[in-house]
């Protein structure tokens, strides 16, 4: 094989390592891929496909290694969940290049489809750091944006270069182009200070038709329980969670019936508007949304057949940029009886909680999508998603070591 023809040749490598990297690059893809669209940016779309790329080659290089691994029927049972995580990132993968596809192609989006995906997470911007920006020259630690801002770094384009896991050590030079993730508010302080240019939203779009607000309403929801449920589906593996797990698949039921619903809206929405075709990448968008749904179920599936977590895919987990954490909530901490807008979790440490676990007697109950009236109670238990550098912010606040 001819390795300069794009073919990739066996070589040891760490399991570990390309799982996790694996694990970061199909979250950026995400990321990545719905900001293409939101922005019409064909850039951002390129970059998409660049990564879908790069992730064929770590896919390719996880599976031979897992398959130099298996010697005996013991071995193979052990390390099929472990490919099953694979083949989910890959999904991911292939449905975050669908998205930018829609943009490259000009398949055709409703202004609405703009208008509405701010709604749908923080925004994600990318910013060219300016020559003369304070920011240039200094570490991301030294800058400290994610405790003054709540905006984070996700990725930074160094020429040709990605670095795709930026920490409190890595410099930013003027001339990157970085990803930037947050709330509006402090995105557009940043996107001043990094570009010396203020930051203009995407202008507000009145869809004119119910139909096609309700259909471009579900894909934003389709997109928030797909991503969260990739959160869980990561816990699950992490902390080995039935009940996590289980959670993973009701979401994607949600999620499937989401798009029914969503179906119905665009077939009735096509009979309204001037040019129907303009609504073919809608649904390009809400079938790659429910790929990545079907991709957390398949993450999270060895948990819920009862094979257990391997442990090259926990300390992959573990040791990717963006970490899961669990914390226990102590009696008579700040924590008990405040809710997570009260104590301004996310502003505070960066850290975003995906679930609450709540026991009531014998009974444990998962909250979903807690919000900022959600409140904590002693002894509950609270699944959280960030960077190291938020958690151990969110550790000192809480004075508790990840719950067992």
């Amino acid at each position: 094989m001819n390795p300069s023809a794009g073919d990739v040749e066996y070589e040891p490598v760490s399991v570990k390592a390309v799982l996790a990297e694996m694990k970061d690059t199909a979250e950026l893809l995400i990321d990545l891929s719905f900001s293409a669209v939101l922005h019409g940016s064909d850039d951002v779309a390129r970059e998409v496909l660049d990564l879908e790329a790069r992730m064929d080659v770590l896919q390719m290089r996880a599976r031979m290694s897992l398959l130099m691994a298996a010697r005996s029927p013991e071995d193979a049972e052990q390390l099929a969940p472990v490919l099953g995580v694979v083949g989910a990132a890959e999904k991911i993968s292939d449905a975050a290049g669908d998205i930018a596809k829609v943009v490259l192609e000009d398949i055709g989006l409703p202004d609405a489809m703009r208008a509405a995906l701010p709604e749908a997470v923080e925004t994600l911007v990318r910013a060219e750091l300016a020559t003369d920006s304070g920011f240039a020259g200094r570490t991301l630690g030294a800058a400290d944006l994610e405790t003054e801002t709540g905006v984070r770094v996700i990725a930074i384009r160094r020429g040709r270069d990605w670095i795709t896991n930026p920490d409190r050590d890595t410099r930013l030079d003027a001339g990157d182009s970085l990803l930037l993730r947050g709330t509006e508010d402090g995105i557009a302080d940043v996107y001043e200070r990094a570009t010396g240019h203020a930051y203009e939203p995407p202008a507000e779009v009145d869809p004119g038709i119910e139909d096609l607000e309700r259909a471009v309403d579900s894909i934003v929801l389709m997109k928030n329980m797909s991503e969260l449920g990739v959160d869980l589906a990561y816990g699950s593996v992490l902390f080995d969670s039935e009940a996590v797990a289980e959670e993973v698949v009701e979401l994607e039921a949600e999620v499937d019936a989401l798009q029914s619903r969503f179906e119905a809206w665009t077939l009735r929405a096509a009979a309204r508007v001037d040019d129907p075709v303009s609504l073919r990448g809608l649904v390009h968008l809400a079938n790659a949304t429910e790929v990545v749904s079907d991709a957390a179920v398949e993450i999270s599936e060895g948990v819920l057949r009862g094979l257990g977590t391997h442990p090259v895919v926990e300390q992959a987990v573990e040791e990717s940029d963006e970490v899961i954490v669990r914390r226990t909530v102590a009696p008579d901490s700040e924590f008990d009886g405040a809710t997570l807008g009260d104590r301004e979790v996310e502003t505070e440490t960066g850290m975003r909680v995906i679930a609450v676990r709540r026991s009531t007697g014998d009974e444990r109950d998962w909250i979903i999508q807690p919000g900022p009236t959600t409140e904590l109670r002693a002894g509950d238990v609270f699944l959280a998603k960030g960077t190291r550098s938020g958690a151990e912010r969110l550790a000192a606040l809480t004075g508790e070591e990840a719950a067992d």
